[in-house]
């Protein structure tokens, strides 16, 4: 059957080409909704929504909890950020990680000393956590020009810690650990150090950005593992491509409310501030592993906050969850908008252009 625009003799409209990032919502939410239910998935895919979670049996108290996540950003030490990366999915539904599988893809003509390296962050990596290397694939590849992994990591949760995206409630206040875009800081410090110094970025901000990749680090594991138990926590949310604005977008539209974002409230690290303000970046949209974003009852806001500070992590509230007919807002002084939708991820952009 031939299209309208066929019909009149015109052209159909060319096929919009996607940049690299996330699949923009309006594409991938459809096709999320196209895959058929099964019986023992509990959670699916969906957009908010960290990881999949998986019966093993109706009478089993544990459920298993997976996730997949590809490294493409960064090169140095990607063995690290895929098993972290993927780990913080985890976590974030209540679980612990427990086993890992890696894809690896090399680069055609790269060096023997390569694949050992990565395995040895791999594992590394899964020591520090607890969780065990299982398995993978690893190949040389035609046509990339550098390493990429994609990682998949399956825990274990009891059904009672189960953490569900959808258990937000209106009136929940957001909980902010760290600062923003630790992750998309680190990554330009170190793979694009030349670029940094030909935007007037001194030397000593590059070299501190780049440790934030340890301290404070990429992992929320800490900062999840810390608000267990509290029944005021609702919802975890681990920021990572599009920034910090995607990732509440995404967890208010997990829950099906509408979102205030305080916006002079939210927390930047002073490299993340001058890089950014260096190259012409928006913070706000910058990759953003290292923060947790939790979603808690204005009732436990003290609790919350008094078991992250224990463990040395600093938090702060950032936001509020609000009837959805409200909309998605940041709020400043200088008034209220809505919160800035980014087809890309900060990083990406940068890169690409």
């Amino acid at each position: 059957m031939s299209s309208s625009a066929e019909a009149n003799g015109e052209k159909p409209p060319a096929p919009k080409r996607l940049k690299a990032g996330k699949l923009p919502v309006e594409l991938l939410e459809p096709l999320l909704t196209r895959i058929p239910a099964s019986p023992r998935v509990l959670i699916a895919g969906g957009i908010g929504r960290d990881a999949a979670v998986i019966e093993f049996s109706e009478d089993s108290d544990r459920l298993l909890v997976a996730k997949t996540d590809p490294i493409t950003f960064a090169t140095d030490r990607i063995g690290w950020y895929a098993v972290n990366i993927n780990a913080n999915d985890i976590v974030c539904m209540g679980a612990d990680p427990v086993w890992f599988l890696a894809t690896l893809l090399l680069p055609e003509n790269c060096e023997e000393t390569l694949p050992t390296a990565i395995f040895g962050q791999l594992q590394q990596a899964c020591d520090s956590l607890g969780a065990a290397l299982v398995g993978g694939h690893t190949e040389v590849t035609l046509g990339i020009d550098r390493p990429l992994i994609a990682g998949v990591m399956l825990g274990e949760v009891p059904r009672s810690g189960l953490i569900r995206p959808e258990s937000a409630e209106i009136g929940d206040l957001l909980v902010l650990t760290e600062g923003i875009a630790i992750e998309g800081t680190a990554v330009l410090a170190l793979e694009a150090p030349r670029q940094l110094r030909d935007a007037d970025v001194d030397q000593e901000t590059i070299e501190s950005a780049g440790r934030l990749l340890d301290d404070p680090g990429i992992s929320v594991v800490p900062a999840a593992k810390a608000l267990r138990g509290i029944e005021a926590v609702h919802a975890l949310h681990d920021p990572t491509e599009g920034g910090l604005a995607t990732a509440a977008r995404e967890l208010a539209t997990a829950a099906g409310l509408g979102l205030r974002l305080w916006q002079d409230e939210i927390p930047i690290f002073p490299q993340t501030a001058s890089i950014c303000r260096a190259l012409g970046l928006d913070p706000l949209g910058l990759l953003a592993s290292g923060s947790l974003l939790a979603v808690v009852s204005p009732s436990g806001i003290e609790a919350a906050m008094a078991r992250l500070d224990a463990v040395g992590i600093p938090s702060g509230v950032i936001g509020e969850l609000v009837a959805p007919e409200e909309g998605l807002l940041s709020t400043s002084p200088t008034g209220e908008r809505p919160v800035k939708i980014f087809e890309r991820d900060e990083l990406a952009r940068y890169l690409e252009d």
